[in-house]
């Protein structure tokens, strides 16, 4: 068998093929694009290729940036298109696939890589780890009254007041440079943000909003006049809006968006869809029991390559010092580090000290970006704790300075 990178002539073999290991066939172009795989760059996609030439896999990367903690922003490989013909599964095919990305990663100099996981069982063993996560809110028309924050003394009353002189109503096709603008400069300040290259906006490749699907966009405009936030919408049956994604640079807009689409006409629920863990929408409504939260799951998965690297690149929020010992049975690498933060910045160098904490390199994708806590994964026997305080202290450590979240699906 043969790995190996593809070029511009190998694209519709390409697609083919991952349409093939998937059971599916190519949906028909629609004008103006629309379809995922038009933003595939082909110098990072992967061919497998049996000894007669036959291609029976695909692996592929988006150049993406990721916004870790601290925003600092660093080159993140977005893995997708991986599938094997079924007539090939479970020979090898997939190992040696990620085997060989992740060191074509490692030679462009990227310390870290993520994907999105079709199913949960599959990327842990190649290292990767659930790092963000992500709920379904249902709110029910008639339940859909926020409260208005109480003075000391006051009783919570329901809103009657309006943000909505300072939303507009647009059609997805009348607002696209909007989109691009105001996600962009979102996600820069959002940990676990990824950035959409302005080739999917103009391709319109991917899920609403960026695709061409019919949408209506509340966008929200600050007091200048410039746009600061938006909510991507549709209306099916039986009557409920459906949020694809509320983008907002700050809770204040996120609240004026919010309560624009909670009080939609003709309108039995709304659902929004990708919303934060810990996110204050629920303790907005008056009626806290009115949200209904589904589809809790992961989203983001995480897999350091390069683990002193990717701890210094973050930005930290207390000082201290751990000793980690770090396993990646992938890639058949074992290491042992002191990390050691102060001032916000850290410093991450070999030891031979004793470890505090014992954690596969899946274990440290998961807690890299502050979502996951290293206690709850001592708790669930993931993580080694060699010393009392050690999860407590790894806890604080890695916390940031709020819940990381992504959005953008790949």
């Amino acid at each position: 068998m043969e790995i190996r990178s593809t070029a511009d002539e190998d694209f519709d073999v390409f697609v083919d093929t991952v349409h093939a290991a998937f059971g599916r066939f190519p949906e028909t172009p629609v004008e103006g694009g629309g379809l995922w795989w038009s933003a595939l760059e082909m110098d990072r996609c992967l061919l497998a290729l049996t000894a007669d030439g036959r291609p029976v896999g695909t692996a592929a990367t988006h150049s993406f940036e990721l916004t870790l903690p601290g925003d600092t922003l660093v080159p993140a490989p977005g893995v997708t298109a991986v599938g094997v013909l079924p007539s090939h599964r479970r020979q090898g095919v997939l190992s040696a696939m990620m085997r060989h990305q992740l060191a074509e990663s490692r030679a462009r100099g990227e310390f870290l890589s993520v994907l999105l996981a079709s199913e949960a069982p599959i990327y842990g063993r190649f290292g990767y780890g659930p790092a963000t996560y992500t709920a379904q809110l249902t709110v029910p028309r008639h339940k859909a009254a926020l409260a208005v924050p109480r003075a000391r003394g006051e009783a919570d009353a329901p809103a009657t007041g309006s943000d909505n002189d300072s939303v507009e109503v647009l059609r997805r096709a009348e607002c696209g440079e909007i989109l691009e603008v105001v996600y962009d400069r979102y996600r820069r300040a959002q940990p676990g943000a990824l950035s959409r290259p302005h080739r999917w906006w103009a391709l319109r490749a991917g899920q609403p909003p960026i695709s061409p699907a019919p949408r209506y966009v509340a966008v929200h405009r600050d007091a200048d006049g410039v746009p600061d936030g938006y909510a991507s919408y549709s209306i099916g049956e039986p009557n409920t809006l459906t949020v694809d994604e509320t983008i907002a640079t700050d809770d204040a807009v996120f609240t004026a968006l919010a309560r624009f689409v909670l009080g939609h006409d003709l309108v039995s629920q709304v659902v929004f869809k990708h919303v934060p863990p810990e996110h204050p929408l629920r303790w907005q409504l008056a009626d806290r029991r009115a949200g209904e939260v589904s589809g809790d799951m992961d989203w983001l998965w995480v897999r350091l390559l390069d683990v002193p690297r990717a701890l210094t690149a973050r930005g930290w929020f207390m000082d201290g010092e751990l000793v980690l010992d770090v396993e990646d049975p992938f890639l058949g690498e074992h290491g042992r580090y002191l990390l050691t933060v102060r001032d916000g910045k850290a410093d991450c160098v070999p030891t031979d000290r004793e470890p505090d904490l014992s954690l596969d390199v899946s274990d440290l994708g998961s807690v890299y970006l502050g979502g996951t806590a290293p206690s709850t994964l001592v708790r669930a026997g993931h993580i080694r704790a060699h010393r009392p305080g050690a999860a407590t202290l790894a806890d604080a450590l890695f916390r940031a300075e709020r819940s990381p979240h992504c959005l953008h699906w790949f």
